[in-house]
């Protein structure tokens, strides 16, 4: 009995550390795809990028003086790029991964620049987290709530409606994007959520965002997967300005990935400065016995003392 009980508890996981092809949505789906059946090969059951693997993240926000420029052409004509080469839910690279999480049995998540072609917000991109699961379906639509500082003359505010978990091979699944993991309410609705596993989706992990990743597993109780992506300094436009120091190679997301248990500590990584595959068993039995000393969604959360609502909405 206690070996089915630890065949059930177990789950194979890993974080693929890449990097996109930045503008080429088709080439960047082609590198996502053959990277999810190589982690496939080697028997992991969910797989995940790092924030808007597809078609990569608008990096020359914080590189590019000119990007901050009001009223700049070149940076509307890269915008304009940008939302061309944007993943449309549901649309064809939609399906592609669903029909590839299907074929292989396996959870797929993965950050994308999501542009809306009708209706409502028709004109805006938004950063999205999206959730395959193992039948071949769209799990779960996640837009991130607030963009990050510059961000925002990219991205719009995105909705409470994917702040949730799924479930992907038995285990409860949910995710946040970047800042969203200092957003204390956000992350105090996914701890009620149930998270068994946390995507932590980040264009780099770097230390602030290694602190963050590791203390949302020690608060939540549950293991985190933190992805990061892999861009040089030769992926940031050529029509904008750039800072003297920065060779091509430089890298400007050095990547970081990791795999946190509940308690805090690294199973796998943090990895740098490489494009990889971080591969880690999960034993979800762990969980259970880090509850014993803090549980924010039970023993330790005072609801006599504290109330907590979402407006949860409807996305239009």
């Amino acid at each position: 009995m206690s070996e089915l009980r630890n065949a059930q508890s177990n789950l194979r996981v890993a974080v693929l550390q890449a990097a996109p092809v930045p503008g080429d949505l088709p080439a960047s789906l082609a590198k996502a795809l053959d990277l999810v059946e190589q982690a496939a090969r080697a028997d992991a059951r969910l797989i995940c990028f790092g924030e808007t693997f597809l078609p990569g993240y608008p990096v020359w926000l914080d590189y590019c003086p000119d990007a901050a420029l009001w009223n700049n052409v070149a940076v509307k004509e890269i915008y304009a790029e940008l939302r061309a080469n944007s993943v449309v839910v549901p649309g064809p690279e939609t399906e592609a991964l669903a029909e590839a999480a299907g074929k292989l049995e396996v959870g797929i998540v993965i950050g994308v620049n999501e542009r809306v072609n009708h209706g409502p917000g028709h004109g805006t991109l938004y950063n999205t987290l999206l959730f395959f699961g193992p039948q071949g379906q769209l799990v779960n639509h996640h837009r991130k709530l607030m963009p990050t500082y510059s961000e925002r003359m990219v991205w719009g505010q995105g909705d409470a409606s994917g702040l949730r978990s799924t479930k992907l091979h038995g285990a409860n699944v949910g995710g946040l994007i970047c800042w969203e993991h200092w957003m204390p309410l956000a992350r105090q609705h996914m701890h009620n959520a149930g998270e068994q596993i946390h995507i932590a989706a980040w264009p780099t992990v770097h230390e602030m965002h290694q602190v963050a990743s590791r203390h949302y597993a020690f608060e939540g109780r549950c293991f985190v997967l933190a992805a990061g992506q892999i861009m040089r300094a030769s992926s940031l436009p050529a029509r904008l300005s750039r800072p003297e120091h920065l060779s091509p190679d430089t890298l400007v997301e050095r990547g970081g990935s990791a795999i946190i248990a509940p308690d805090g500590r690294y199973l796998v990584g943090p990895a740098f400065d490489e494009e990889t595959i971080l591969h880690a068993t999960l034993d979800l039995s762990e969980i259970d016995r880090e509850c014993m000393t803090l549980d924010v969604t039970g023993h330790y959360s005072r609801p006599d003392v504290f109330q907590f609502s979402v407006m949860q909405g409807e996305r239009g």
